[in-house]
This record gives structure tokens, sequence and C-alpha cells, in this order.
């Protein structure tokens, strides 16, 4: 039997304690000892759970008990989340976490105490929720060269944009809905401003490249500003409005980047909706590879955590590494990027449009409420920039 703690007793962790025991014959066809949840570390008292038995207050229970053999950090946040697992590690324990934010911050470090102290630091659901993807990057795509990676990472935006175009509602009302429904937190900033979406693009990006591309330095912009007449303009263009996470790779050339952009329908991700999310990979050789599924949520997260926990248990004690250094990659000038453009103003401003944008205009679609909407052609996002301060009363939004 391979005795685990589950840090945390929240929405995860709850969930990976509850999945343990639903899916224990599953669990028993690759792990014939199977698992079980020694300990449950939390503040707070479960006398009504049936795990209520297992609940401790003290991280030091568990580091001493030398049956315990993998932890689950389910908290979220940087501390205490950072001090617990770094002394698990040190104490040769190794963790697996579904906490994209510490990965974000700190993975290299933790990896780094990992190795040293024979143990592992595995973090499969802080990034997909109960979609695999760093597993399949790190061994079926270790022959590749990735070349790009595209993807809806977020779940709370994705609802949020799909309820937005098909009851033509407004941003704040569907985030009430979200919210009211648990898709959305009370305070939504780090899901509705990209904050939780570009730290998952940094966590895959440096996967990918092997190097520390930190998450601060990737442009990133969120869904608060996007209107009922954007998604009305998407619509007349053949597109649907997603957040989306791009990383892209020519030549030594890396880029990053978190926005909302207007997906064609005859692209993969134009039929990702509610909380489902997808990443699309690019290799030199494979191509486009598809991952689609539950982004979030207790059960699919929790799964992802407990696949960690067995490839940890089947390893025996070996340690199993993910290949991503300290060594900080420096992202392409944001301005240098080139980028096609959708543009939104007020009829009585189109003239002077034209004479801005010129020939780089290769599509009007018409008017809608007194606006007009525009497709540019592709041009460096400087350029671009340059050019719409002339029309303040312009939005726009990037296109695939």
């Amino acid at each position: 039997m391979t005795n685990i703690a589950v840090l945390g007793f929240g929405t995860v962790g709850g969930g990976v304690v509850e999945l343990i025991d639903a899916n224990q014959d599953a669990i028993r066809k690759r792990l014939p000892e199977g698992l079980y949840v020694k300990y449950i570390l939390d503040i707070r008292k479960f006398p009504d759970s049936p795990y209520g038995g297992r609940v401790v207050d003290d991280i030091n229970r568990i580091l001493e008990d030398p049956e315990v053999s993998v932890i689950c950090e389910t908290m979220g946040g940087i501390e205490p989340a950072f001090s617990f697992t770094k002394s698990a590690l040190e104490h040769g324990i190794s963790v697996c976490t579904s906490n994209k934010e510490l990965v974000a911050a700190r993975g290299t470090q933790l990896m780094e105490i990992a190795r040293a102290h024979g143990a592992s630091y595995l973090f499969e659901a802080s990034v997909g929720g109960g979609i695999p993807i760093l597993r399949p990057l790190r061994d079926s795509l270790a022959q590749e060269e990735i070349t790009g990676i595209t993807g809806i990472l977020n779940g709370t935006t994705n609802y949020i944009l799909t309820k937005m175009d098909q009851e033509d509602a407004s941003f704040d009302d569907v985030l009430k809905d979200a919210q009211a429904k648990g898709y959305a937190e009370r305070n939504p900033e780090a899901d509705i401003e990209g904050k939780d979406a570009c730290r998952k693009i940094a966590i895959l990006s440096s996967i990918v490249s092997g190097k520390s591309v930190r998450y601060e330095d990737i442009p990133c912009e969120g869904i608060s500003e996007i209107t009922k007449a954007d998604h009305a303009f998407a619509k007349l263009a053949g597109c649907r409005i997603r957040l989306l996470g791009t990383y892209r790779k020519s030549g030594e050339a890396v880029f990053a980047r978190i926005a909302p952009y207007l997906v064609p329908e005859d692209h993969p991700l134009y039929s990702v909706s509610g909380v489902f999310n997808g990443i699309l990979i690019h290799g030199n050789m494979v191509d486009d590879v598809m991952f689609y599924g539950q982004g979030a949520g207790r059960y699919p997260t929790a799964s992802a955590v407990v696949s960690d926990v067995m490839t940890l248990a089947a390893a025996d004690g070996k340690c199993v590494s993910t290949e991503w250094s300290e060594e900080k990659l420096t992202l392409t000038n944001a301005e240098r990027e080139k980028n096609t453009f959708f543009v939104r103003l007020p009829d009585s401003r189109l003239d002077a449009a034209k004479q801005l944008f010129g020939d780089t205009i290769v599509k009007t679609l018409g008017s809608l409420g007194g606006e007009t909407g525009l497709i540019l052609g592709p041009m460096t996002e400087e350029v671009f920039g340059t050019v719409i301060q002339a029309l303040p009363e312009a939005a726009y939004l990037r296109m695939l």
C-alpha cells in the first residue's frame, strides 16, 4: 500500500481523497498494492466527514512519518504551500500539485530541491485540469520540436464568452451567472484579467523550451472589455471570441501572449465552448495535436493529481524529472509580432480609417448599431499601435 498525504481539504483536495476511494479498483490494475490517504492537512475540523479522523493540523506529523511516500499539495497560493512543499522534498518525499501559481513562480527551484534529495515534483494538474498535457509533452512528444501552442486555458472565461455569444448577454450579467454557478470566484480577477491563463502558458512555454519563461514577461490581456457588439461583429466574420494563450517559436525567436482573439469557424478551437478547454500543439514533424476536456473542477483536476501520484508510486523511488532549467528564456519584443486585426469603430470614422489603414483593409463587415467592422491584413503590433492611436473611438481584437 502506498501511503499519501493531502495538503488542503478544499475543492481539489477533497476530490483527490474521494477519487482514490471511489476508483480503488481501477488504481489497483496498475498499482496492485493500491493507494491510501493516511493524512489530510487542514486547520479546519471536519467532524461530519467520513475522512475527518485523518485530518491533522501539523505538517510535521506528515513529514516525520516514514510510511508517507507522496504528498499532494492542493492548497493553492504561494505560502504556506511553498514552505510545506520545500520541507517535504528536503525530507525525500515526492510532491505532486495542482497549484499553478506556485509552479509558475517557484517551479524550477522546487524541481532542483527534489533532484538534490532524490524526490520528484510533478504538476500535471496545474495547466489543463483533467486534460493530460504535460506528460504527453514530456514523453509522447519528446522527439518533437514544439513550434506552437494555442490554447483555451481557462474554463471560467470560456464559459463567460460562450454565454455572451449564445445569449446576446452582457459581460457583467454573465459574470454574475458564472459566480452563482460556482464557475467564477467571488473575486474573479485572476480569471477575467487573464492571470490564471498567463501562468498556464508560462508553464507550457517553459516545458517545451526547457528554460524558464516568467509569466510576468508575457503580455496579458483579459476579457472584461469584451462587449455584445464585439460578439455581434465576430458572428458577421464567421468567428467566435476566445481568450487564448499562445506560444510561437521561429528560429531563435520565441513569443508568448494571453489575449482575446477572433477564432474562425475552420479552426479546431472554434467549437470548444462552455467550461471546456482545448490546447493545440504544433510539432515540426507531427504537425497539429489537439487536447480537449474539462480544464478545471473538483474531479477532473483531482484525476490529474492522482495520475501523478500513480506515476510516482510506479517509479518505486526513482526520480521522475522534467527538463526545465532555471535559465531565463528571453521573449521576443511584443511590438515585432505580426497579427491580423479586427477593428470596430463609429460609422462616421470609416473614411478616416480607410485613409489611415489603406490597402491593409481586407474586408469590411458592414454596419451594426452605428458602427462598422473592418478586418485588417497582417501587420506588426508596433505599426498597428501607431495607426490606431489616431482612432481613439475604435476598439479592436486580434484574429487567428
